[in-house]
């Protein structure tokens, strides 16, 4: 009795200590890592929330961009980070779904290691040339693909991407080959493709929307299932000739595991309220982001539906990034 006493004290002074750290948080700035380079489209969407958040609430919240081996390096800082509520990241389906396939170590578990916060946002990918290239649609590239097999350089950013997967996949499922050239951030691969050094880009649509919109970059095509609000103009690939072809990335905020349930609660909220805001929600979807949202659970539960769905996927491709 005596020991259970003690139990259920112990217990009511970490759940009020609990309840008092959540009613002062924060106290100092919030550090949102992104696992990517300024100027892609995890940035892009990350900047904007962060933005949004610090403006709702006056908090202090600063962007850490951590690129390196296709986003693992910057999900690894968050999963050892102190789980206190300060440092946060946004990952996507290539960092916390695909990698635990693609990659034979990971540094980090994305289900033990991290506390889903939300999904906030998922975006189709675009299969771009440069606005000077000869090849006019997405039948002129699977053609001068497979006359000139290893001849165009396919260009994406970070092994174990979503885009890096999905060219794989393009190429097992339309029996074409390309060489692969990657880059470790969306930016650089964008000017290469531009001035010519690679004849093929395939990365997200907030990434490459903008360079398309202003005339630098041709999209050829889209992986969504239907076309884009945005891009009505550009045929999906399924339409194109790859039948039943389809390949979407998601974006979400994660916190170290065992942050407090309450800091994540609360994030969670801020997160939501950011993405109601009719400036976000145009900024994102003139991006070419479809707005999400949900509880951490719901995250959770995509996260390990999405490392089952996509692990057949990766071996059946021969798809390796150690």
């Amino acid at each position: 009795m005596i020991f259970l006493r003690r139990s259920l004290v112990a217990t009511c002074l970490a759940l009020v200590a609990g309840a008092a750290f959540a009613q002062s948080y924060p106290a100092k700035a919030i550090r949102v890592v992104v696992p990517f380079p300024p100027g892609g489209g995890t940035d892009i969407i990350a900047r904007e929330i962060a933005q949004k958040v610090a403006a709702n609430t006056g908090w202090s919240v600063v962007i850490d961009n951590k690129p390196g081996a296709g986003g693992n390096l910057g999900i690894d800082a968050v999963a050892k980070a102190a789980p206190d509520g300060y440092t946060i990241g946004l990952g996507q389906s290539s960092n916390l779904a695909v990698n635990p396939t693609l990659y034979s170590k990971m540094p980090y578990d994305s289900v033990k290691d991290l506390a889903p916060i939300g999904v906030v946002a998922s975006a189709p990918l675009l299969v771009t040339v440069a606005a000077d290239s000869p090849l006019k649609s997405f039948n002129e590239l699977i053609a001068a693909s497979k006359a000139k097999p290893s001849g165009l350089n396919f260009a994406y950013s970070g092994n174990g991407t979503v885009a890096h997967l999905s060219g794989v996949m393009l190429q097992n499922q339309a029996n074409i080959k390309w060489t692969l050239v990657p880059y470790k951030g969306a930016a650089q691969a964008a000017t290469d493709l531009i001035g010519g050094q690679v004849q093929l880009y395939i990365s997200s649509v907030p990434t490459l929307i903008g360079h398309v919109r202003g005339g630098k970059m041709r999209a050829l095509a889209i992986t969504s299932s239907k076309r884009g609000d945005d891009l009505p103009e550009v045929p999906t690939v399924a339409e194109s000739g790859v039948k039943g072809f389809e390949a979407v990335t998601w974006f979400g905020f994660v916190a170290p595991a065992n942050t407090p349930k309450d800091i994540v609660i609360r994030l969670n909220a801020e997160i939501a309220k950011a993405l109601q805001a009719p400036d976000v929600r145009k900024k994102l979807s003139d991006q070419g982001a479809d707005i999400l949202g949900g509880t951490p659970e719901q995250f959770a539960n995509l996260i390990k539906t999405d490392i089952a769905r996509w692990a057949p996927v990766v071996k059946e491709s021969g798809a390796k990034a150690d």
